[in-house]
């Protein structure tokens, strides 16, 4: 049996967003290798490549399995050993530019946020009215000071104002800039569903035959 004389260690992210229709091993994978020349051979190797279609779709999606990698490398250098430190299978995601013009992207983001403080608002009065908000200020102003409360008073004011302090502070984020370098919820909840959505795929495909392995 020859012995093998170099080691080529791969390390597969979970999920890989190319724009190139050509993907290659260095687009989805770290390498490394003692050997430069096999490190850069193995690098920019063609994993797989996506075919052109008449389609509306802008992204599309493969499973591969890491099976299917050391294969494609061995056939090339078949004296080296591969070590997989990463993803035993992961999802490769082709999304082609935008062809729609900067105003038609402009128009989605502000049509989004006016969507999302409406909704926000409305949220915000439906829980209010539901718990009763208005009455406990008319009494604890009634306990306070004695008197009937006025239609606005400083409760309302200091209640907005700390409602909207309490949302930056919860979600970490004011703009484009962050409180604290902790991720916020809103990125927790997303890669936890992110994580999920690569999970179905990869089982799916490996239900239906439609995963990249070996024969």
């Amino acid at each position: 049996m020859k012995e093998k004389h170099e080691t080529v260690y791969v390390k597969a992210d979970r999920n890989s967003v190319c724009t190139n229709p050509q993907i290659k091993i260095m687009d989805v994978m770290s390498v490394q290798c003692a050997d430069p020349a096999i490190c850069a051979g193995i690098k920019n190797k063609t994993l797989y490549t996506f075919k052109k279609e008449n389609t509306s779709k802008k992204k599309r999606i493969e499973v591969f399995s890491i099976l299917n990698v050391i294969d494609l490398i061995l056939a090339d250098y078949p004296d080296v050993e591969v070590v997989s430190y990463g993803e035993q299978d992961f999802v490769v995601e082709y999304v082609q530019m935008p062809l729609s013009p900067k105003w038609v992207e402009i128009c989605k983001v502000v049509l989004l946020c006016v969507v999302i403080f409406f909704g926000s608002a409305f949220t915000i009065m439906a829980f209010n009215n539901d718990v009763s908000v208005g009455e406990v200020f008319d009494r604890f102003y009634r306990q306070i000071m004695g008197v009937d409360k006025p239609n606005v008073t400083e409760i309302e004011i200091f209640y907005c104002l700390g409602l909207a302090v309490g949302i930056l502070v919860f979600f970490n984020h004011v703009g484009k800039k962050k409180i604290t370098s902790d991720p916020t919820p809103i990125q927790v909840e997303m890669r936890k569903y992110e994580q999920d959505v690569d999970t179905t795929f990869i089982e799916n495909a490996g239900r239906r035959g439609h995963e990249h392995d070996v024969d």
